[in-house]
């Protein structure tokens, strides 16, 4: 059976360990910085092409700092990414602000940073409008396609999703803009979530690419971007394959070609919003087995718990497991590897074959670079993990020290102190 491989030695776990005991997240910084330059290379017959790496990902400053300093944007839906951004060094039209239902202040924040206002719903023109007294010379809207575009099952149905304009609606929607004194134009669409076929790409651009034809033609504007938004998928599993960037780019460009260049209509640049593709395979939970309980079941009881991952447990997603030591081990005990939660479905993996367990075991959780730490949350009073970026030359660096009850109680009113804080 194949299987995936952890990239760090033992003894840069330890030394890790030593300062944040598990569980704690782990990052590669090269290899996110290889996966960063393979996307932007695959696009390179794009001018101006630029990944906006998705900050709900991996939302911490040291990584949109590696992937800044390479090139990349930030797209940010919340004003908490915004000033993430922000404090990483990226402005301006660095920086795609695709939000929805969007309060007020987050729009006055991201008109401030200068990043480019991409609209969710065809209300937001005037409330946008009225927010700021003006809209931006650069505005972008986003297509929902409807029953044109299949979803997949992360997302789900285009037709069933909150997200973006009808067709019908981006007219009116660019009309207004016009009309209000906005000079230059982007187009985006976002359909699917963790998608591991080209083909999937290609569709989506064809029909980005059809409607922005359309609206060219019809009120008179020219279109500088199509952002064709992210959802790159990753092979948690270790028979799975890498996408195809090749096949992805390919397509899209076959479609531009056919839609765009073949009736006259100057191709746009193009960019993108992959997060999951460019963080997800280069990071890693690691835990420590705390009890191996044999009932009904064999359960292997972590010290992590879905507040350090929740993906297994909201979406039934696999996450392949290493146990360390014991890699060539036969795996010929099945187990549910559980979290100490208060819920039955607190689970990493369900009747997962591994090699036997013992308590104190260490683990590593693969492909939680994207949406691990991220999705965290603070049920049954669990404390948020620690992060680390191994950076290129080797060497780990903290990048985000773990919880404390203090932490926790902080904003309780009064403040309860339990006089347990540290410094990491």
């Amino acid at each position: 059976m194949p299987q995936k491989t952890f990239p760090f030695t033992i003894e840069t776990v330890r030394s890790m360990e030593a300062r944040t005991p598990t569980p704690f997240h782990v990052y590669d910084a090269a290899g996110i910085l290889r996966r960063a330059k393979a996307l932007d290379e695959a696009f390179s017959w794009s001018p101006g092409f630029r990944n906006y790496f998705a900050v709900k990902a991996t939302p911490n400053p040291a990584i949109l700092k590696l992937l800044g300093g390479a090139g990349s944007g930030a797209d940010c839906s919340s004003l908490a990414e915004l000033v993430l951004a922000e404090r990483a060094g990226l402005r301006g039209e660095r920086v795609m602000f695709t939000s929805n239902d969007t309060p007020a202040e987050e729009f006055v924040k991201a008109a401030e940073m200068g990043a480019i206002l991409n609209l969710d719903d065809l209300t937001h023109v005037e409330f946008v409008h009225r927010t700021l007294g003006r809209l931006p010379e650069l505005m972008c809207a986003r297509l929902n396609p409807g029953r044109a575009k299949e979803g997949n099952a992360i997302i789900g149905k285009p037709e069933e999703a909150k997200y973006g304009f009808t067709p019908e609606q981006m007219f009116e929607g660019y009309h207004a803009m016009k009309e209000l004194g906005v000079k230059r134009f982007g187009i985006h669409a976002m359909v699917a979530s963790n998608e591991r076929k080209p083909e999937y790409f290609a569709e989506t651009a064809r029909i980005v690419f059809t409607l922005l034809a359309q609206l060219s033609r019809t009120l008179g504007i020219e279109f500088e971007f199509v952002d064709l938004g992210g959802g790159i998928g990753i092979p948690y599993r270790p028979e799975e394959d890498e996408v195809d960037l090749a096949a992805v780019s390919a397509g899209v460009k076959r479609e531009m070609e056919n839609v765009l260049v073949k009736n006259g209509i100057k191709p746009p640049r193009l960019c993108m919003e992959c997060g999951r593709a460019i963080t997800g395979p280069c990071g890693w939970l690691l835990s420590r087995v705390l009890h191996v309980k044999d009932t009904y079941k064999k359960y292997a009881g972590l010290d992590a718990c879905m507040a350090n991952l929740m993906r297994p447990a909201m979406y039934g997603a696999y996450h392949h497991i290493t146990v360390f030591g014991k890699e060539n081990a036969p795996a010929d005990e099945v187990y549910d590897v559980t979290g100490s939660l208060c819920e039955n479905n607190d689970k990493f993996a369900i009747d997962r074959p591994l090699p036997r367990l013992a308590p104190g075991d260490l683990l590593a959780i693969h492909d939680t670079g994207a949406h691990g730490h991220a999705m965290g949350f603070n049920y049954n009073g669990k404390l948020r993990s620690a992060e680390w970026l191994v950076m290129p030359d080797g060497v780990p660096r903290l990048i985000r020290r773990a919880e404390t009850l203090d932490d926790l109680f902080a904003t309780l009113v009064p403040p309860v102190r339990t006089g347990t804080e540290e410094t990491q």
